[in-house]
């Protein structure tokens, strides 16, 4: 059987085992909805989230014309809740939730929101409820019913829609008049302003905007009734659909404009997840149904190591392995697991059942019995059996437990025959491919069980194997139990290595420098911030293993630590180190990685994303490098930007982006290294969305205040030094051709508008030769007053003269001003759009389209009439009052006159 048809074979085995939210016919399942382990019990809790998703159930059946709805869900509470009717978890965990239950972000306290960086229409990462939003019943008066607030919600993480409402820019002009940021447009309301006695006041205009100032709210009318949209208004009792294309507010300066550019309900059925199968899906025809649900429960972790000492591994195949699983077993794992390890090659062996870490004695006997010689042949199905047999020893069974396989891949039996099994187990499978043979199965086993995929090369300066294993954490959201790598690098030298970690408040127990070298024991010398000299009378050598260790008593004292590592042979090193939260109570800096797509054709562009953050604060101005290495030694190293253009989605907000161009055939690791060693790290407040707060309402004319939003952290904090090294999960590229697929610039999409007398300033971020990589060609701008015929036809736009302008490199700040060939006057507004061309004359997208009015300042700065009451309005309605009035005179008086005449 080739290889393909083993490729095949297992997707059909294993269509029925994957992970992750689906369309069961017309009903989601898998949706998971872990509650962090830091919540402290409340069975309350359970019972809300049961009522919220069962509400939103029928407001999703709605507001899809009765395609879809919730099927089943489960919930998965913390380790340490005594609860009732509760199974345990299988490949359920926090981090691979889509819906998380946790404690508040400080930027958006208890309001709900969506974790969302992708281009539009991708899914998103997860949906933030905090325990005090589902339990206290005051925020459906701020916020709306749950279930709506949650369809809202789930339309950011499932079809990467975007808010039609905007903090941001909450008004603009439209024809001569200020409309509200709303769609769709049928939604009327009036504009004031809330005192601080919670009285209302007309609203003001800027001087410089001639809009009305930050403070001037919209208040909707509860008494119009329109049914869109669910993305800018779900409290409003009337709202029950998405906007769709004939209503949808194309004008908007919202973010589903900015990103999109089309209608709610276009991109869910046109560019989502689901458009194929929303496409064809019936309505449903019975009853709706209501959702079934799991409540499940992780123990604490049960891992076995399935290691390859086959013949292919000898020499420092072998010597890896065991570096890295010790390095796995002494500052990884986590106290109170249980770990096995099992070996293959000819047949399988138990070096060790299930033990418990209850002590550095228990680390220690594990890592005295990791192999240390290999030889014979690869039989991959037996190691897979074998491990599951000592994952058996707890309790009977493997649901939710680990299996880390590791294997050069070289097998003499047929994978295909024994993968599926063990899928069917019930226990997560993260697979670690030691070599370009290892075997395509491995990546389906980690897919189709909630494992981890990760490649490794046998070379040492890379640190791949270390690094590996490192990342094989399962979080329960409490990341001050979780190691955190500071450092991973590697160098080959015959004299000095040398360079800086840097420990920041936020770590420092269990401090480890651990140092390999390849041939020669080498002088080692550690500082401290405070100058204090380790040496190697500090630290312990281990000859056999190749391995210098300093573990830091206490908690390390926080700032800059530096190592010099000196040899006179030419060899290579590594240094890898590790820590963990300072505090209890104080979540340490991370840092995540991932690419947008785990298997990439050439068809569409890659993305590298990384995260960093602080117990859900954004971590922004660091420095951020990805280093993406095939397995054929392609080695490709980017700067990744938070700077909101490109792959970026939004500046400032502690996502890193950049896209990868050079992608080549085979698997690729993913590494990425972090720093703030400048001084100009900080925490950010920025919210990109969430689910809308609404002030009051207009009721029969007069407005009702709401109680007013709780406030949030508002300050930016300063970060100090810091340094962290994360590995993402690996990727693979299956080129149709030989050619590497070439991209053209990226799409424009932060172009804005202003216009200063008769003048035109646009202002947006520079494109690339090839997506944000390099310098375009050229640009062409265009220009018009009609929105639709811009936005449906760019070519149709009016021209503008770009002979001046000369491209920059890719994240460059570009202006460009210029007067159009006839005065603007007062009240106009123009729309411009913009695309880019490379040396390939490769036409980018269509940009956001940028808007601008020109509004006059008048003598006074008056405040803002509500919608409807402009001075032609009030004009007209006195002249048809005063003709009533005179109508109703002259019947009465005709009438009494005959009266009298009769009389």
């Amino acid at each position: 059987m080739d290889s393909r048809s083993v490729f095949v074979l297992l997707w059909m085995l294993l269509l029925s085992t994957s992970t992750g939210i689906k369309l069961d016919g017309n009903g989601y399942v898998d949706v998971i909805i872990a509650i962090g382990s830091k919540v402290p019990q409340d069975d309350r809790l359970i019972d809300k989230i049961k009522d919220m998703v069962t509400e939103g159930s029928v407001y999703l059946y709605e507001a899809l014309d009765k395609k879809v709805y919730f099927k089943e869900a489960t919930i998965l509470v913390p380790s340490h809740w005594s609860c009732k009717n509760v199974t345990k978890a299988r490949t359920e965990s926090f981090d691979k939730a889509k819906i998380r239950i946790d404690h508040a972000n400080s930027t958006y306290g208890d309001q709900p929101y969506t974790k969302q960086y992708g281009e539009c229409g991708t899914m998103a990462e997860y949906i933030h409820f905090t325990p005090e939003y589902l339990l206290n019943d005051t925020v459906i008066q701020l916020y709306g019913l749950r279930g709506k607030v949650f369809v809202h919600e789930w339309a950011h993480l499932r079809w990467g829609v975007y808010d039609e409402y905007s903090e941001e820019t909450p008004f603009y002009y439209s024809n001569g008049r200020i409309e509200a940021t709303r769609c769709s447009k049928n939604i009327e309301g009036q504009f004031y302003e809330v005192t601080a006695e919670r009285s209302l006041q007309a609203c003001r205009k800027d001087p410089q905007t001639s809009l009305p100032t930050d403070k001037c709210k919209f208040f909707p009318n509860i008494n119009k009734k329109t049914n869109s949209s669910l993305m800018f208004l779900p409290s409003l009792d009337s709202v029950s659909k998405f906007c769709r294309k004939n209503e949808h507010n194309y004008e908007a300066p919202n973010l589903q404009n900015k990103k999109c550019g089309k209608a709610t309900w276009t991109v869910i059925f046109e560019d989502s997840v689901d458009k194929d199968a929303l496409r064809s899906l019936k309505p449903l025809q019975s009853p709706l149904p209501p959702p079934s649900f799991k409540v499940v429960q992780r123990a604490q972790r049960v891992v076995c190591l399935i290691l390859d000492v086959s013949g292919s591994m000898a020499g420092s195949g072998i010597l890896l392995q065991r570096q890295a699983a010790t390095h796995f077993l002494r500052y990884i794992i986590e106290d109170q697991a249980r770990v096995g390890i099992v070996t293959f090659s000819t047949s399988a062996s138990t070096l060790r059942s299930l033990t418990i870490i209850d002590s550095n004695n228990a680390r220690e006997t594990l890592v005295q019995l990791l192999p240390k010689v290999a030889a014979g042949s690869t039989n991959m199905c037996l190691g897979l059996s074998k491990g599951l047999q000592v994952l058996q020893g707890d309790n009977g069974d493997v649901l939710g437990d680990e299996i880390i396989f590791l294997t050069d891949g070289q097998a003499t039996d047929n994978i295909a025959g024994c993968a599926p099994s063990a899928i069917q187990s019930g226990a997560i499978i993260h697979t670690l491919a030691f070599s370009d043979k290892a075997s395509s199965a491995l990546k389906e086993m980690a897919d189709k069980t909630g494992g981890i995929f990760l490649i490794a090369k046998v070379d040492m300066i890379s640190n791949q194997l270390m690094d590996a294993f490192a990342s094989l954490t399962l979080s329960t959201g409490d990341y001050t139990n979780e190691p955190v790598q500071l450092e991973s690098v590697g160098k080959r030298t015959s004299d000095w290595f040398n360079g800086t970690v840097s420990v920041d408040q936020t770590v420092g127990n269990k401090t480890s420098f651990v140092i390999i070298y390849e041939i020669r024991f080498p002088s080692v010398y550690i500082q401290s911030p405070s100058s204090s000299i380790y040496t190697q009378t500090n630290m312990s050598h281990d000859g056999s293993l190749k391995t210098v260790t300093l573990n830091i008593p206490g908690t390390a004292e926080p700032g800059d630590w530096k190592y010099s590592i000196q040899t006179t042979s030419n060899q290579a090193f590594t240094i890898t180190v590790t820590s963990q939260a300072s505090r209890d109570d104080v979540p340490p800096i991370i840092v995540k990685t991932h690419m947008n797509q785990q298997f990439n054709d050439g068809s569409k562009p890659m993305i590298v994303f990384a995260e960093v953050s602080q117990n859900y604060r954004p971590v922004i101005n660091a420095e951020v490098w990805a280093t993406l290495e095939s397995e054929t030694g392609s080695v490709h190293t980017l700067q990744l930007l938070d700077n909101g253009a490109g792959a970026d989605a939004f500046q400032g907000d502690g996502i890193y982006s950049r896209y990868f161009t050079k992608i080549v055939n085979g698997r690729s690791s993913l590494k990425v290294r972090v720093k703030n060693q400048g001084g100009q790290t900080r925490f950010a407040v920025q919210k990109n969305s969430g689910a809308p707060y609404v002030p009051g309402y207009v009721v029969n004319g007069v407005v009702q205040l709401n109680p007013p939003k709780p406030p949030v952290s508002e300050e930016p904090l300063e970060v100090g030094s810091f340094t962290r090294t994360a590995t993402g999960e690996s990727f693979e590229v299956k080129l149709s051709g030989t050619t590497p697929p070439t991209f053209p610039p990226n799409r424009i999409t932060d172009l804005s508008a202003e216009i200063l007398e008769d003048t035109v300033l646009l202002s947006w971020t520079a494109p690339g030769e090839d997506l944000d990589q390099g310098t375009a060609k050229s640009y062409e701008i265009r220009w018009s007053f009609d929105l639709d015929m811009l936005r449906n036809s760019f070519s149709n736009g009016h021209v503008v003269n770009t002979a001046a302008v000369s491209p920059q490199e890719a994240g460059s700040d570009e202006q460009h001003s210029f007067n159009l060939s006839f005065p603007i006057q007062n009240g106009t507004t123009l729309f411009f759009a913009v695309q880019s061309e490379d040396e390939q004359n490769a036409t980018s997208e269509t940009s956001n389209i940028a808007q601008a009015s020109k509004i006059l300042p008048g003598p006074k700065a008056p405040g803002v009439s509500n919608p409807g009451m402009n001075l032609t309005v009030i004009v007209i309605s006195v002249c048809v009052v005063t003709m009533v009035i005179c109508f109703i005179v002259a019947v009465t008086t005709w009438a009494v006159r005959r009266r009298n005449l009769s009389v």
